[in-house]
């Protein structure tokens, strides 16, 4: 469950409101720069896992550090750009498994971020300036991350076939883009159901404005549930 807000309230509300149905609940770059590293405390103490979504993205010792840092946290997932390369990707996963073990945690996840499910193949070349297929350059990424030690990727169902050919079925992988039928499309390219997704391979499903924006958000909840239990079955 992504928890898109600047206030704290408003988070840990609809985490008391979503727990039972929700297994993690993300923190993005909006909540996190808006109420600090206390929000991460504040939904472990309610017996929540935390997906930390700051995405980082700079050299191999910086982001070493944050990596450290946020595993000292005892959030079980976060995440850094695959675009970085093998030297950043690398230290990050080493100076995570040093911040679980200082602090007496769990090493969290730690997953590469591929392609952002907001562009499609006309912007990712014509903006991003990478004149390759998509999937392509998942795939790409996703074996780059396995060789430098990350659990997993972050990356749109439309290539969970691929990363799982590329990288076998122990490789996590986290989906955002997912819409279930009766939700909008919102600012999301490369988009399934839920159901689809899970059936493609998916590991763990990031979803938010479908259940946040729902005037039932845990009814909604429960419906993208029953949606991947029906999938599973068929």
């Amino acid at each position: 469950m992504a928890l898109d807000f600047a206030s704290e309230e408003k988070a840990l509300a609809l985490v008391d409101a979503l727990r039972g149905e929700v297994g993690y609940f993300k923190v993005g770059m909006e909540l996190f720069y808006s109420t600090g590293p206390q929000i991460l405390q504040a939904i472990r103490a309610k017996g929540c896992q935390v997906f930390l979504d700051l995405k980082f993205h700079d050299i191999p010792n910086t982001v070493a550090g944050a990596a450290r840092a946020v595993a000292r946290y005892g959030v079980s997932m976060f995440n850094v750009h695959a675009a970085g390369g093998l030297a950043m990707l690398r230290q990050a996963a080493s100076a995570a498994q040093e911040g679980a073990q200082e602090a007496g945690c769990p090493k969290p996840l730690v997953i590469g971020v591929t392609v952002l499910t907001s562009l499609d193949q006309a912007s990712f070349e014509a903006e991003v300036g990478i004149r390759r297929d998509i999937g392509e350059q998942v795939v790409l990424w996703s074996t780059l991350a396995q060789s430098a030690g990350l659990d997993g990727v972050v990356a749109s169902p439309q290539e969970l076939p691929l990363i799982r050919k590329a990288c076998g079925s122990a490789f996590v992988t986290v989906i955002p883009g997912v819409r279930p039928i009766w939700a909008t499309k919102d600012d999301q390219k490369r988009i399934m159901t839920p159901g689809e997704a899970v059936k493609a391979g998916a590991d763990y499903l990031v979803i938010g404005r479908p259940i946040t924006r729902a005037s039932d958000p845990r009814e909604a909840a429960r419906l993208i549930i029953n949606e991947i239990e029906e999938a599973l079955q068929e």
